[in-house]
């Protein structure tokens, strides 16, 4: 394990620690950093404005994981129930967006929503006449472009769990009475609610980092946590505070991935205890 141990170390622990370490300092009166220690960059986080963007990140954030996870798992679902032999062509169709440039992809819904773009066309040519409707620039064009980068991860998350359900479970149920959602919702759902919450949490630890999407499909008129700490670099070169602003954000994010771990080994605990009642 000591490559991997080292590869992590180097270019993970290490670029952290660098970052922590920079948020105790202080912003110099012209820029850069005044080696002065200070706790006044991670108090200035917890300020009415600065609390507010994070919150507002955390609710596009999860909006687009919310939305992300239904589509996914119906996809997932309509994949795993296909017959064997098309399902690997159906998941490289789910994740043949991943072949093109992230930057690519979000571009291509700035042709989609533009005010003169290829929707718009296709509403004209169905016969509207009216204002074309303004998509671009709005908190749902930035939620549609998350959605649609992220997408793929809630499928695959939610195919392997799927994939590999028994199918005499859900047949045993059906010859107990129960109907078909009853056996999705007591039977299916509770045994792939691991791949689900990997799929969210992907979708979500993404989304509120992100700062392309918003920039692009939100034109700046949405400002999320990716693009505050992305301007405190590059444009008010206040490098402690965006520091201190980053590690809040790992800390969310290690926040979300903790949870997640904890809800998968209920789960894992549930299907255990599950199987062992049918073995019995």
């Amino acid at each position: 394990m000591a490559p991997a141990l080292a590869w992590l170390t180097a270019l993970m622990v290490v670029p952290c620690a660098l970052v922590l370490a920079l948020a105790f300092f202080q912003r110099g009166i012209y820029g850069g950093i005044e080696y002065t220690f200070t706790l006044g960059n991670f108090g200035l986080v917890f300020d009415p404005l600065y609390a507010g963007i994070f919150l507002n990140s955390a609710r596009i954030a999860g909006t687009a994981t919310l939305v992300a996870v239904i589509i996914g798992y119906a996809a997932a679902y309509a994949i795993a129930a296909a017959p064997r032999r098309w399902q690997p062509a159906f998941l490289f169709f789910a994740v043949l967006p991943f072949w093109s440039n992230y930057l690519i992809r979000t571009y291509a819904w700035i042709v989609l929503l533009n005010r003169e773009g290829l929707i718009t066309q296709l509403l004209r040519w169905f016969g509207y006449t009216g204002e074309p409707p303004s998509m671009l620039y709005t908190e749902g064009a930035v939620i549609a472009g998350l959605v649609y980068n992220y997408l793929p991860f809630v499928i695959l998350a939610c195919y392997a769990p799927l994939s590999r359900l028994n199918p005499e479970l859900a047949e045993a149920s059906r010859d107990l009475g129960a109907s078909a959602m009853t056996t999705f919702r007591r039977v299916i759902l509770p045994l792939t609610v691991p791949g689900i919450a990997a799929g969210a949490v992907f979708v979500f630890v993404l989304s509120i980092g992100n700062f392309v999407t918003p920039a692009l499909l939100g034109g700046g008129r949405f400002q999320m946590i990716g693009n505050l700490v992305y301007d405190q670099f590059l444009t008010a070169n206040d490098w402690p505070f965006g520091a201190a602003l980053a590690m809040a954000l790992i800390a969310i994010m290690l926040i979300v991935l903790m949870a997640q771990a904890l809800a998968a080994d209920r789960a894992a605990g549930r299907i255990a205890e599950a199987r062992g009642g049918a073995d019995g």
